[in-house]
């Protein structure tokens, strides 16, 4: 009798630890969608993204260099930013062929600076390019720069006979244009020694028509002149750079 229900028994508990150590439904399919998650990311279906896995990545050794992250100081001197050299803007026929010029054109001598400067000095005093306007002796001049307004554009608006060096590289520019004005003035460097630039400026200024003076306090230069028959002004202020060079500040009346 107790053989008999031990037997029953055991056919009713061996199914259940049979199913117990099979695989169910909630475990196939979890493996299911393992192996589903698995293939979408095998990356032989999409070769996009083999070629995005597998590449090498593109390192710049001099940018790596600078990177400093490890440093507990900071670095010794800044990361590289430098300035293009002056001579990046002459075209490759020589800076006379952008003026238009004939390359066998002769610079006419400036005169030797005359009396003191007084414009000088207003440059020295002047922080902004409308500041060093209103200085200027011109009447109409000095009255428009109250409406001067600062956009590079007006570096291209320059009068015809007063146009920029031809390397120059422009840093500043302002203008006029209300109420019947028409002032330009540009601060801008060149890779040309100062006299070189006063000579190209004299030789244009006297052929088109303006008296031409020339003063000097130092090394600031100042060429200035007037035009009787359209009452045109300019005014020109030169400056040694230590790298040979020369910055200039252009301010000229009638602009385009």
């Amino acid at each position: 009798m107790m053989r008999s229900r031990f037997r029953g028994l055991a056919l009713v508990v061996l199914p259940v630890a049979l199913s117990a150590c099979g695989p169910r439904d909630g475990d196939r399919n979890l493996d299911s969608l393992d192996n589903e998650l698995v293939d979408a990311g095998n990356a032989s279906r999409d070769p996009a993204l083999t070629s995005a896995l597998q590449d090498q990545i593109m390192v710049d050794p001099q940018l790596a260099q600078q990177a400093n992250n490890d440093a507990v100081r900071p670095p010794a001197q800044p990361y590289s930013g430098a300035v293009p050299p002056d001579g990046v803007a002459i075209p490759p026929s020589g800076a006379v062929a952008a003026t238009g010029a004939s390359t066998s054109e002769t610079l006419r001598k400036a005169p030797a600076p005359q009396g003191s400067c007084p414009q000088c000095r207003a440059a020295r005093e002047s922080l902004t390019l409308g500041a060093l306007a209103a200085q200027q002796k011109d009447k109409r001049t000095s009255g428009c720069a109250g409406s001067m307004r600062y956009s590079a554009r007006w570096a291209q608006r320059l009068p015809a006979d007063l146009p920029l060096y031809p390397d120059a590289r422009v840093t500043e520019a302002a203008g006029s244009e209300a109420s019947g004005c028409a002032l330009r003035a540009v601060s801008f460097a060149s890779s040309a020694s100062l006299q070189t630039v006063l000579d190209w400026y004299y030789t244009r200024v006297t052929r088109a028509g303006y008296s031409a003076e020339h003063q000097a306090d130092g090394g600031e230069h100042v060429l200035g002149g007037t035009r009787d028959r359209d009452n045109g002004a300019f005014a020109l202020f030169l400056t040694s750079r230590k790298d040979g060079g020369t910055d200039v500040d252009l301010v000229a009346n009638n602009g385009n």
